[in-house]
C-alpha cells in the first residue's frame, strides 16, 4: 500500500487547518455549555486523533493534562470497541479514572469518523462536569466509590440513537442534572463540528484518509523533540520535593535520565498511595510530566503524539503516582500539578534559561453545594488562581494558574451561581517571591455566605505549608491560607458554613529567580508604587534603601 507524502508548505497548511477545526469545536463547546466550569473557566479539551487514537491536533484552549489523557482514552475505547463494532453516528463515553483523566467529574466522549465506510479518525472531547454525584469534591473520600457515578466505556449513541436510559441514570445521580446533561450535549455538538469540518477538509484537498497526514505531522514533532533532547548532556537529573499532603507531607521524587535522543522519567522514591483523594493515575502523571518536558525543550511545535514518543515514564505500583484500584483521585491536581516543577528544577542547571521557578498555584478552587438565597440548589466550583514562578527573562505572572490554564472565575459569575457575596478581591502584597525577577502575586478573595440553610464548602488548596521555592538565589513566594471567620482552617476537609460566615481564600505567590539585590531599582520602585511590594519588604528582602 502506497503512502502519500506532503511537501512542507502543504503540510503546514493542513496542520493549521486541523488546529482551526478543533478550535472551532472548542468555541462550539463553550458557547453551548450550561456550566460555568466550561464556559467561564475553560476546563475542557477538544482533540482530533488518527484512526488508531494517536493525537493529531488539540484546541488552543485545551487543558494541558487532557492533551495527554484524551488520546489515551480513545485508544482504550478501541480496545473495548474494535473497528468492526463501530459505525457512523456512534459516540463512546466514560469517566473511568484509569481510562480517563484520573477523576470522575471529567466526562470523556469520542466519535469515530468514517469516510466511504472506513474509520479514518476520531473526534474527542473531555469536560469537567459541575457535579458527578457522591461527596462534594474534596480530598475526603477514601476510595473511588465515594466519589460519584462511574460510567464504564459504553456507547452513549449507537448509530445516531442516544441511550436515553444512560441519560436518565446520569440525571438521577447528580445534583444539577440540567447543567451536567447540558454540558454533555455541548460536547456532542463539538464532536459533530470536528467531524463535519474534517470531512470537508478532506474533500477539499482530495484526502482519502488521515493516517498518512497524521504520520507526517507526528514525524515532524517527533524529530523536533528528539533534536531538543539530543542537545542535553547525557546523565541523570534528580529532584525531590514535598507537597502539603495530609497529616504528613507527600514526597515526590524524580530521576530524569537523558540518553541520546530519549528521556526516561522514574518516580521511584515517591510516597505510597494514600486513603484520600490525592492519588494520581498513570495517564495524568504522564500527561503533566511530558507536558513539562515539552514546555522546556520544544515549546513552539504544536502538540501531538510525535512529541511524546521519545519520553518514557515509570512509577512503582501502589505509589502516589501509580495507585491501585479502588484508590480515590478526585483531587489529584493537588499532587499532579507539582510534576512540572519537579521536571523544571531537575533540569534547571543544564537549561537555566528554559525553565521557571515553582508556581504558587497548583490550581486553587472552592467547591460549593447548598441553596441560594432563593432556594435554588447549586453544586459547582470556582477557580481562584495564585501566582506563577519567575523565569530568567521575566517576572512571574500574577493570579494565573500553572500548569493548568483554567481561568479565574469572574466575581459576577461567583455571586450569581453560588450562595455568597464577594466582599473583596485584591492582590496580596509581598506574596511574589523576591528575586532579580519577582514571582507572581497571589490574591485574597473574601466571600460572605448568604443562604437560607447550611452550605458545604471544600477546597483544592496547596502551598499552605511549603511555599513555592525560588531558583538561582530567588526567594520563596508567600504561603496560601484558607480562613473562616478569622481563623485558619484545614483546606483538606469539607466544612459546613452558614449565612453570615466570612470565608477568605488567600492564594500563594510564585517563586523568584535570581538574587533579590540584583533586581532593577526602577522595577522595584514600580512594584512599590503599584502596591506589589511594601516598603518594609523592599528593605528586608531586597536590601533596598527606600
Amino acid at each position: 500500500m502506497s503512502h502519500r507524502s506532503f511537501d512542507p508548505i502543504t503540510l503546514e497548511v493542513l496542520w493549521g487547518r486541523l488546529i482551526a477545526i478543533v478550535d472551532e469545536a472548542a468555541v462550539t463547546l463553550i458557547r453551548t455549555s450550561f456550566s460555568t466550569v466550561v464556559r467561564e473557566s475553560f476546563d475542557f479539551s477538544c482533540v482530533l486523533t488518527d484512526s488508531r487514537g494517536n493525537s493529531l491536533a488539540q484546541a488552543t484552549l485545551s487543558i494541558p493534562s487532557f492533551i495527554g489523557t484524551l488520546p489515551q482514552t480513545v485508544k482504550h475505547f478501541l480496545r473495548f470497541f474494535p473497528e468492526d463494532t463501530l459505525r457512523p453516528g456512534d459516540v463512546l463515553i466514560t469517566n473511568d479514572m484509569w481510562l480517563g483523566t484520573g477523576h470522575l467529574p471529567d466526562v470523556n466522549v469520542a466519535k469515530p469518523i468514517f469516510r466511504d465506510g472506513k474509520l479514518i479518525a476520531w473526534a474527542a472531547s473531555v469536560a469537567h462536569a459541575p457535579d458527578i454525584g457522591g461527596k462534594i469534591r474534596s480530598p475526603d473520600p477514601r476510595d473511588v466509590f465515594e466519589e460519584g457515578l462511574q460510567i464504564p466505556p459504553m456507547k452513549l449513541s449507537d448509530g445516531g440513537k442516544v441511550d436515553e436510559v444512560l441519560l436518565k441514570l446520569i440525571r438521577a445521580n447528580v445534583r444539577v442534572p440540567d447543567q451536567v446533561v447540558g454540558d454533555l450535549w455541548a460536547q456532542l455538538a463539538a464532536l459533530d463540528v470536528s467531524e463535519q469540518r474534517l470531512l470537508g477538509m478532506m474533500e477539499e484537498y482530495g484526502l482519502d484518509e488521515v493516517d498518512d497526514l497524521a504520520a507526517a505531522i507526528q514525524g515532524v514533532s517527533e524529530s523536533a523533540m528528539r533534536a531538543a533532547i539530543s542537545a542535553l548532556p547525557d546523565g541523570d537529573y534528580v529532584h525531590e520535593l514535598q507537597t502539603d499532603g495530609l497529616a504528613v507531607p507527600i514526597t515526590l521524587r524524580l530521576k530524569l535520565t537523558v540518553r541520546g535522543d530519549q528521556i526516561h522519567c522514574d518516580f521511584t522514591g515517591s510516597s505510597d498511595q494514600v486513603d484520600r483523594a490525592l492519588n494520581v493515575v498513570p495517564a495524568y502523571r504522564d500527561a503533566f510530566t511530558m507536558y513539562a518536558v515539552k514546555c522546556a525543550l520544544s515549546p513552539h511545535v504544536p502538540n501531538n503524539e510525535g512529541a511524546f514518543r521519545p519520553i518514557t515514564l515509570d512509577a512503582p505500583e501502589g505509589s502516589i503516582l501509580n495507585p491501585r484500584f479502588p484508590a480515590a483521585g478526585g483531587c489529584r491536581v493537588l499532587v499532579g500539578h507539582y510534576l512540572p516543577t519537579l521536571v523544571f528544577t531537575a533540569l534547571s542547571n543544564v537549561i537555566p534559561d528554559q525553565v521557571m521557578a515553582a508556581t504558587g498555584s497548583p490550581v486553587w478552587c472552592v467547591n460549593v453545594g447548598g441553596l441560594t438565597e432563593k432556594g435554588r440548589r447549586v453544586s459547582t466550583m470556582f477557580f481562584v488562581n495564585g501566582g506563577t514562578g519567575a523565569a530568567q527573562s521575566r517576572d512571574g505572572y500574577t493570579c494565573l494558574s500553572f500548569p493548568s490554564n483554567v481561568s479565574n472565575t469572574p466575581v459576577e459569575i461567583m455571586e450569581s451561581n453560588a450562595p455568597w457575596t464577594v466582599e473583596s478581591k485584591a492582590l496580596v502584597p509581598d506574596s511574589g517571591g523576591p528575586g532579580r525577577h519577582r514571582g507572581g502575586l497571589g490574591q485574597s478573595l473574601k466571600l460572605r455566605i448568604v443562604s437560607p440553610g447550611t452550605v458545604s464548602v471544600s477546597f483544592l488548596a496547596e502551598r499552605t505549608r511549603f511555599p513555592a521555592p525560588g531558583l538561582f538565589g530567588g526567594g520563596e513566594g508567600g504561603a496560601g491560607a484558607v480562613i473562616l471567620n478569622g481563623q485558619l482552617i484545614d483546606p483538606k476537609v469539607t466544612h459546613i458554613v452558614e449565612s453570615g460566615d466570612l470565608l477568605e481564600l488567600r492564594t500563594p505567590g510564585g517563586g523568584g529567580v535570581g538574587k533579590p539585590n540584583e533586581r532593577c531599582q526602577a522595577a522595584l520602585q514600580r512594584d512599590i508604587e503599584q502596591g506589589y511590594v511594601t516598603v518594609s519588604d523592599a528593605r528586608k528582602r531586597y536590601g533596598a534603601n527606600v
